[in-house]
């Protein structure tokens, strides 16, 4: 009798749908067959408080995504550290979580991710044993400034901050991961037997990362870039510096371009697929943006600012305060593109001193409204040099100071000086990026945490006087990471990536200029306060 009633409730819901079970079913198997035809390609963010795992389809539209916390650990003051095996578990918790999403959704990840790209953090140090693959010590963090010491004696003793700058584009600072190896061989004797036994090896996050899965020593020209030891013009690494510094060349991982197969995947659900690009946070925020022509620029507001501009094959050194540094290169035989970079190490992070240690506000949309509330900052300005100014200063020692505050002063104008004091800062690294390289430019593309506050938009480009654009993505550095993937395994090409459709926000200067100027001109003065 049941299976009389299934065959009758199957044939009327044929008559009513016009449908047959053979066209239900075969419509089933081609909806999974076609998913699984689709070419997805993946990318691994690993960054300074999480990991995330997100995949894209060749329309650069998020089809699965997966996020792990992981912990910092400060066990001095100024000491910032991570533990590099709960970094690698991170990644592979997110990869298997990813995978799970892809069947419900009928995919079968294997098949259809075609190939996987890295970004990370820059600078993060790690030194591991070779043979058993185990970290010596923790990742010191790149935020890290244990090594201020050892770097003021540096300076001393080449007698210029800037001493290997024609050669890696970079000034000697803790920022950086040279310094931070240096004083690992020193502090740590089991590291310094490891190295003259041939058992170290050294990797920034990328590095460690494509060891375990791959198990290939190598890094991208762009992580490469921020130790401090490759020269920017051959992109191998120095030999002079590397001797300077004391830094042996044995426990460096071989430098390979930012779009190629590294290796594949050694594990789990994804085993087998071709990890195949890789790329610096920073420029991958700048490929995911599409900043792909020489003068373009954008804005990561995150914890700090990051600015990179497209210099194209020219190396621009920068007499403003700026960094040199590699932006990617798409293949072996391509020659790299270059970028000026300028830091801004507080930006977000203040926005959060302001709501947990002056709980000034509770949430960022109060925040916006608060902001809102008034017309000007009643002259108050806020410098947040909580561990010094960044570019185009480099002063580690400024301290942050709040100006101008009068009994007239409220939380309002607080907030919204709060808010110019990161526009403030980023227009300080424009203005040295203009006057480096002559380019006025015609937009400022933009992207992270700070970009959900469209008050803030508005600010930066009236104190900027150019456009503003709002990342279409909110995934631009991970899409930047799968686009170079994607690009080695030809499921992407450049003029395809500058084609795609993403719908994006522009905001546009409403002020007067000399009203800006006269607003900078206050920002400047406070700032020579707080470096006099």
């Amino acid at each position: 009798q049941k299976a009389k009633f299934l065959v009758f409730s199957f044939y009327m819901f044929s008559r009513r749908t016009g449908r047959s079970l053979y066209q239900l079913f075969s419509n089933k198997a081609r909806l999974f067959s076609t998913r699984a035809a689709l070419p997805l390609v993946a990318s691994i963010d690993q960054g300074t408080t999480s990991t995330r795992f997100i995949v894209f389809d060749s329309k650069a539209v998020v089809v699965a995504t997966s996020q792990k916390d992981i912990r910092v650990f400060n066990p001095h003051p100024g000491w910032v550290e991570e533990d590099p095996i709960e970094m690698l578990k991170s990644v592979l918790n997110c990869i298997e979580d990813c995978c799970q999403q892809l069947k419900d959704k009928n995919y079968n990840p294997a098949e259809a991710i075609k190939s996987i790209g890295i970004t990370n953090q820059r600078e993060t140090t790690i030194l591991w044993n070779k043979t058993t693959g185990k970290p010596f010590y923790n990742a010191i963090v790149w935020s890290d400034s244990r090594t201020s010491g050892d770097v003021k004696e540096l300076i001393s003793k080449f007698g210029d901050k800037n001493h290997f700058e024609e050669r890696c584009g970079l000034p000697l600072s803790s920022y950086f991961s040279a310094i931070k190896i240096r004083w690992l061989l020193t502090h740590r004797p089991d590291i310094a037997e490891a190295v003259k036994s041939g058992n170290c090896l050294f990797g920034t996050v990328d590095s460690w990362l494509i060891w375990n899965l791959c198990q290939n020593h190598v890094t991208d020209v762009t992580n490469a870039s921020r130790t401090m030891l490759m020269n920017l013009r051959t992109l191998e690494w120095d030999d002079q510096v590397c001797r300077s510094l004391e830094i042996p060349g044995s426990i460096l991982p071989d430098i390979r371009s930012s779009s190629e197969v590294y290796g594949h995947l050694n594990q789990g659900s994804l085993k087998g697929v071709p990890i195949a690009g890789c790329l610096g946070d920073q420029q991958a925020a700048l490929f995911g943006q599409r900043c792909l022509e020489k003068g373009e620029i954008k804005n990561t507001y995150g914890t700090g600012c990051f600015l990179l501009m497209n210099t194209g094959q020219q190396i621009v050194r920068s007499s403003h305060g700026l960094l040199t540094t590699v932006a990617y290169q798409l293949s072996p035989h391509e020659p790299a593109t270059y970028a000026l970079e300028g830091s801004v190490a507080t930006a977000g992070s203040l926005i959060k001193w302001l709501r947990d240690s002056l709980r000034l506000f509770s949430n960022v949309e109060e925040l916006e409204q608060l902001a809102r509330s008034v017309e000007d900052t009643g002259g108050v300005y806020i410098v947040p040099a909580f561990s010094g100014l960044l570019a185009p200063y480099w002063r580690e020692d400024a301290r942050g100071t709040i100006m101008g505050l009068t009994h007239y002063t409220n939380r309002s104008h607080l907030c919204l000086a709060a808010l110019e004091a990161v526009a403030f800062q980023s227009e300080e690294v424009l203005d040295a990026m203009r006057k480096d390289t002559g380019i006025h430019f015609t937009k400022l593309r933009a992207d992270g945490g700070m970009t959900h506050n469209s008050l803030f938009l508005q600010l930066q480009s009236d104190i900027s006087g150019v456009p503003v654009v709002k990342a279409a993505s909110h995934e631009s550095t991970a899409l930047g990471a799968a686009f170079v993937g994607g690009i080695a395994t030809g499921i992407f090409t450049k003029k395809k990536i500058q084609e795609l459709s993403m719908p994006d926000s522009s905001f546009h200067p409403r002020t007067k200029a000399s009203a800006q100027q006269l607003k900078l001109s206050g920002w400047r003065k406070a700032v020579k306060t707080v470096l006099a």
